[in-house]
Order: C-alpha cells, then sequence, then structure tokens
C-alpha cells in the first residue's frame, strides 16, 4: 500500500446519491465510472505488488534493497506530480492522463520482464511517473467536472474502488507469487490498464469540464459552482515548477543511493545522502504553500499532515511482508491477508468521516486519525516485542488504516474547500508531491535503519522495534499539525 496507492482515496458516498443528481446520477455516470476503473487499476498495483515484492526481492537477491523496489517508484512519480501539475494548468488534465496510464502500463510490463532487480527498479521509475501524472489530474478532473456540493461524494466513490483490490489483491498476488510466478503480479496490471486508457478516451469531453449534464441529458448545468477562470499561462512558472521537480526527484534519489545498504561512515554514498538531504531541504520548500515546514494554520498544515502520514504510514507497510516472511517465517499468504484487513480499516475511515455528521468536524478528524496510526504502528512494536503471533499484526493494521482513512480522506476535501479553481492543478500537485515525499522519506529512513541493524540470517526483532517506535513519533507530529489545518478566514490561497 504505497502512496500512489491510497494517495487517492477520500470521503464516502452517501445514500441514493445516483438518486438525488450525484456522481452516479445519468449526467455524471460514464465519468464517474472511468475515475473509478482508473483508481481500481492503481490500487490493485500498490496492493499486489507490496505483497509480492519479498519474493521477488529473494530471487533477484536483492533483500538488502529490498525498499528500492518500493522508494524508487515514489521518486519517480515526484517527478510525474510536479510535472502534472503544470501540465494540467497549461494543456488541460488529458494530455497528462493518457501518458500517465502508457507509461503505467508500460512499467508493469518492464517489471514482469525482469531479469535483474536492476531492470525491475527501472521498471518501477517508468510506472511511478505514469502514476504521479495520473494521481494529479484525477483531482484536476473532480474539481473540473463536478460542483463542490457533489466532490466529496465523487472521492467516496474513488475509495469504495480501493475495496475490491483491498479485497483480492494482496490475497490473489500471494496466490500468484507462491503458485506460479511473482511476474504474474505484474502482467496482470497490463490488460485493464490499457483498457482503462480507452474507457477514459471515449468520456474526455466530460473530464476536461465539458459539463456531463450537456453530454448526458442537455443540460447545461455545467460541472462547478459558476463559470471557472481561465488562467493565464505563465510559461515561465511553469518551466521553473518543472526545474525545482526535477530537482527534487534528483535529491530524492540520492537519498535513496546513500542509504539503501550500511555503507561506512565516511564514503562517497554517506556524502550522497547528505547532499540528498541538502538538496530536499532547499528545494522542497519551493514547491510548497508558504508557511508549510513552520505548520502555518489552513493550507500549509494541510499539506504537511499529507507529508507526515504517508511517511509513517507507507514506512511501516513497506516491511511489514518482509518481517512476516522472513523473520516469522509465514506465508505470503498471512502477509497478504494482513495488509487486506489494514486496507479495509482505511476504507471503513474513509466512509466515516464523509457522513454529513463530520462535515464540521473535518480538521479534528485529521488528529484523530493520525492518533489511530501511531496507535496502529506502536501496537506492531508491541506484537514483534512480545514475540506474539503474526496474525495480532492485522488488529495493529486496522487501527493504523483506519487512521488514514479518517485523515487522508479529509486532507484531499480540505484542500478543494481551501483553493480556487484557478489554482487547483498547482495546488494538487502541491498536496501530492507532499504526499509521495512523505512516503519516499519515510521508505528511506525505514531502509537505512534496516541496512544498519539488519542481521543476515539471524533475529531482526530489534531492528523493526526501532523502525516502527520511530514511524509512530512521526505520526504524533501529524496529530499536532492536523490541529492546525481550519483556516484563518473561509478561502486561503496562499501558493
Amino acid at each position: 500500500m504505497t502512496s500512489a496507492d491510497h494517495h487517492t482515496s477520500t470521503a464516502a458516498v452517501g445514500p441514493g446519491e445516483g438518486a438525488a443528481g450525484g456522481p452516479l446520477s445519468p449526467a455524471y455516470r460514464l465519468v464517474t465510472v472511468a475515475l473509478v476503473a482508473l483508481v481500481t487499476i492503481i490500487a490493485y498495483e500498490a496492493l499486489a505488488v507490496a505483497t509480492a515484492m519479498p519474493r521477488a526481492a529473494e530471487e533477484l537477491d536483492a533483500v538488502v534493497g529490498y525498499g528500492l523496489a518500493f522508494s524508487v517508484m515514489l521518486t519517480a512519480q515526484l517527478l510525474g506530480i510536479v510535472l502534472a501539475g503544470v501540465w494540467a494548468d497549461r494543456s488541460g488534465p488529458m494530455p497528462a492522463m493518457y501518458a500517465g496510464q502508457v507509461l503505467f502500463a508500460v512499467g508493469a510490463a518492464v517489471c514482469a520482464l525482469s531479469q535483474s532487480f536492476t531492470l525491475l527498479l527501472v521498471g518501477r521509475a517508468v510506472t511511478g511517473l505514469g502514476a504521479g501524472l495520473v494521481i494529479v489530474v484525477l483531482y484536476v478532473v473532480v474539481g473540473q467536472a463536478y460542483p463542490s456540493r457533489m466532490r466529496p461524494s465523487v472521492f467516496g466513490y474513488v475509495s469504495a474502488a480501493w475495496v475490491l483490490p483491498s479485497l483480492v489483491g494482496a490475497p490473489l498476488s500471494a496466490w500468484l507469487a507462491s503458485s506460479f510466478t511473482w511476474r504474474l503480479v505484474f502482467w496482470v496490471v497490463v490488460p485493464p490498464a490499457l483498457f482503462t486508457l480507452v474507457v477514459i478516451h471515449r468520456q474526455r469531453a466530460a473530464l476536461t469540464g465539458g459539463g456531463p449534464g450537456d453530454i448526458e441529458d442537455g443540460r447545461a448545468d455545467g460541472p462547478a459552482d459558476g463559470p471557472v477562470a481561465t488562467p493565464t499561462v505563465d510559461r515561465a512558472g511553469n518551466r521553473r515548477a518543472a526545474r525545482l521537480g526535477v530537482l527534487v526527484a534528483l535529491a530524492a534519489g540520492a537519498l535513496q543511493l546513500g542509504t539503501y545498504e550500511r555503507f561506512p561512515l565516511l564514503s562517497w554514498q554517506t556524502a550522497v545522502a547528505v547532499l540528498g538531504v541538502v538538496g530536499l531541504l532547499v528545494v522542497t520548500p519551493r514547491l510548497l504553500p508558504t508557511g508549510t515546514l513552520r505548520m502555518a494554520r489552513g493550507l500549509p498544515s494541510v499539506i504537511l499532515s499529507r507529508f507526515l502520514l504517508p511517511a509513517a504510514f507507507n514506512g511501516t507497510v513497506t516491511y511489514l511482508p518482509l518481517m512476516i516472511t522472513q523473520e516469522r517465517h509465514d506465508s505470503l499468504t498471512t502477509a497478504g491477508i494482513v495488509l487486506t484487513v489494514g486496507s479495509l480499516g482505511w476504507s471503513v475511515g474513509s466512509w466515516v468521516q464523509g457522513r454529513p455528521s463530520m462535515t464540521a468536524h473535518r480538521p479534528a478528524l485529521v488528529s484523530v486519525g493520525a492518533a489511530f496510526l501511531m496507535a496502529g504502528c506502536l501496537g506492531l512494536v508491541l506484537v514483534i516485542a512480545a514475540g506474539w503471533t503474526a496474525w495480532l499484526f492485522a488488529g495493529a493494521m486496522v487501527l493504523a488504516g483506519l487512521g488514514m482513512g479518517l485523515a487522508m480522506t479529509t486532507l484531499s476535501v480540505l484542500l478543494l474547500d481551501l483553493v480556487s479553481p484557478v489554482e487547483l492543478g498547482r495546488a494538487s500537485a502541491a498536496l501530492q508531491l507532499a504526499d509521495v515525499l512523505g512516503s519516499v522519506i519515510g521508505i528511506a529512513a525505514a531502509s537505512a535503519v534496516f541496512a544498519v541493524l539488519h542481521v543476515t540470517g539471524g533475529n531482526d526483532a530489534r531492528t523493526y522495534v526501532v523502525i516502527w517506535s520511530g514511524l509512530a513519533g512521526v505520526a504524533a507530529v501529524a496529530v499536532v499539525s492536523g490541529s492546525r489545518c481550519r483556516p484563518l478566514r473561509p478561502r486561503q490561497r496562499s501558493l
């Protein structure tokens, strides 16, 4: 379950939406179905690969560099996310949508054909670039194609798209990898990804804000609450954002290169890692809303929370299947079921935060969700430290998933409430940049600890205790940032 992952889940669906002019009403039905199909493919890939990766790393003799298979993909997403925001603001969402889907399918095919870990990493990078483009464009499409009153419900359907992959994705992946080969886990992604591309193309007019109502039943109700201003193309600003995006991706890559194995303190790898950290600290703030690093109230704290939560969650989840299969010597099926339970907890959290009674409490839900995530991380620490059965990891993952469903979904809705339509592309890119960068750093930090403390052929319980305790601390910081997501005024524009 990566950030690309649940990177798009949000609110829940109210009863009777379709009958009451909601996302499944005739005016919007095909558009909604197209978006849900796209997210379903991304959801399956995220959950299935996380389950099968221990087997792939073992076959390709890359257990020590295991975390790279996830962080390399997320680093490529950083570049895709920044480019998508610029691309969508300049040319509309469809060019980036098409490119992202093609790259996503090609990357999965490269992974399936890989005969070395290096080639697998190349495929993961291509997949990540495609996913980064698609993730941002999804937010732009929702902002353009639906009125504001529908957006929480639309994101509810997007969240629901994770339910079926959550139920069958991880167990199916475990079965394919155990009974046949882990390569099938990647191959099964390719045909539906290409099919979804055709579906999206057929609905391109509605997805670009042409007004689903106009298309489906002749109504001129339009996609938004009123005329949407057409932004003036800032070519210099677009080029600047693209350059900064490349620098962020390079800095994140440098951080991973210097931390995925245990290197001497005085080595070129350590120097590269330090250079990556410095690069991220210098460049990243220039792509985020002013005040993000100091936890300013409103949009900056939304973005910061979106960084901290994926850092804690994805750093935790990445090493959970490896621990279950290599430390506890349980099956891939057990690991898949544990991840499935966590995903279902996420869906429940999304459903809860989408209830009408929760509307007035959205900022508080971010802090509550972060607290659940922290409890889940500490639960994993307790189970591994006490030597209890691996099935108890599922209970901890329920708490972590529930917290992410409450908090991440709420942050997505808050973003749309806090920015104007003109700023939507750049703001969505900032949100997803924080999301994926948090995942990269969380996984990189966990990988560094694993590389330093890993005992080949020995007991790694202490290693996992250190990793998950540190990530629980990250979730604790998100409790504080979540309390500052409430804006100073109804609409805040501070990108």
